[in-house]
């Protein structure tokens, strides 16, 4: 079986430029941060910590990294890896168009070349969150954090993940069982989901308190519709959800 990282790395190679590349532009062009598939603000959320001026961050899994543009905007010296290199190519030309420049690096979210306690944030959305092993990535992150850095990600929600039919579509019954759930190939791809339990014992045993789980309801009317879930179906049950947590323990 091929590793899950050269899975995902060979997805988003071939599929970035048409899935994201038009995008891009949109979400870098945002005044204020919105979060997920519904474009939740962050004036409802309150998602980031209220002071980011001269915070150091690191976005693990940026894709074009628009959320380290928004965190720039706001104060903070964001760092962004990736493991698709069309992904940064992309975000470099965002970069150039907007003229707003901070470091691209071409890596695994699970093996971030840069020194133990170097930030004050790590953040994901749909990046590390939902396409790396929760197992490796989550305490490559409290490496990576300062004691008392926040972790920030945003996924999937668990019970999308118990009721995708055909692992992509949202149905309105149980077609998984939560037992034993934690990773769901696609063929060509490999997301991770884990029940909330299992969430919470691996951020604590990684060092973290977890402050808040945000689980998001689609407005209406949304802002967009999308094959892998109505937003009838996000309206009623959350498709996705957001973790704050802080590092208190640090291993």
């Amino acid at each position: 079986m091929i590793d899950h990282t050269e899975l995902n790395r060979r997805h988003w190679e071939d599929n970035a430029a048409a899935a994201h590349g038009p995008l891009a532009r949109e979400h870098w062009a945002r005044p204020e941060p919105c979060w997920g598939l519904w474009a939740t603000p962050e004036s409802e959320v309150s998602v980031l910590p209220p002071d980011l001026a001269g915070m150091d961050v690191i976005e693990l899994g940026c894709g074009t990294a628009y959320v380290s543009a928004w965190l720039a905007r706001l104060g903070a010296r964001p760092v962004a890896i990736d493991i698709s290199a069309r992904q940064l190519d992309t975000a470099r030309e965002m970069q150039a168009e907007f003229d707003l420049h901070f470091p691209l690096l071409l890596g695994d979210a699970q093996r971030v070349p840069r020194d133990d306690a170097t930030f004050d944030l790590a953040i994901s959305e749909y990046g590390a969150s939902l396409w790396c092993d929760p197992h490796r990535w989550i305490p490559e992150a409290a490496r990576l954090l300062k004691p008392g850095g926040h972790l920030v990600f945003l996924h999937r929600s668990p019970l999308f993940a118990l009721c995708a039919r055909d692992g992509t579509t949202a149905s309105t019954s149980l077609v998984r069982p939560q037992f034993g759930l934690n990773r769901v190939d696609h063929g060509s791809s490999t997301e991770f989901t884990l029940p909330h339990g299992e969430m919470l014992r691996l951020l604590r045993s990684s060092g973290f308190t977890v402050d808040d789980l945000i689980e998001i309801q689609a407005p209406t009317p949304a802002n967009r519709e999308y094959h892998e879930v109505s937003s009838t179906w996000a309206q009623q049950w959350p498709s996705e959800e957001i973790w704050k947590a802080r590092l208190t323990s640090p291993r």
